[in-house]
């Protein structure tokens, strides 16, 4: 769980913009700092996941295949605890048809961030583990 939360302050103020042109029916128009966090995100989840997945191999621990998926998608559970902060903060609904609509649908952008930040990290961590398995020289 620790892993995912540098990922998450690394997207922590873009997401209240992000949710705030979702639910306030804004428009987002700085796509091109979305895309600086994109690529910031992107290079978290890669450090966190290989240097998990290089302490895990240290200790001679060779299952590193869904520790590094689930340490880089750990952040997917902060995306819902903040969506449920949101909720109760700034989001003043009135019916449980609206809150059911809203929950359901932080839940399926929580699920697809853990697939999209699990898949990052588990490729970096594939990317290097092949990377120094290569440079090992056996005579």
């Amino acid at each position: 769980m620790m892993g995912g939360v540098l990922a998450f302050m690394s997207i922590f103020v873009e997401l209240y913009f992000i949710m705030t042109s979702i639910w306030f029916h804004k428009i987002y128009y700085v796509f091109g700092f979305l895309f600086i966090v994109f690529i910031i995100l992107v290079i978290t989840c890669a450090e966190v996941a290989i240097l998990v997945t290089y302490f895990h191999l240290c200790i001679e621990d060779y299952h590193w295949w869904w520790r590094s998926f689930f340490t880089s998608g750990a952040s997917a559970f902060y995306v819902m605890a903040y969506s449920i902060y949101f909720y109760y903060t700034n989001l003043h609904l009135a019916t449980f048809t609206s809150a059911v609509l809203y929950f359901g649908w932080s839940f399926v952008i929580s699920f697809l961030f853990f697939i999209l930040t699990g898949t990052i990290g588990f490729t970096a961590s594939y990317w290097f583990v092949r990377k120094i398995y290569k440079s090992i020289k056996i005579d």
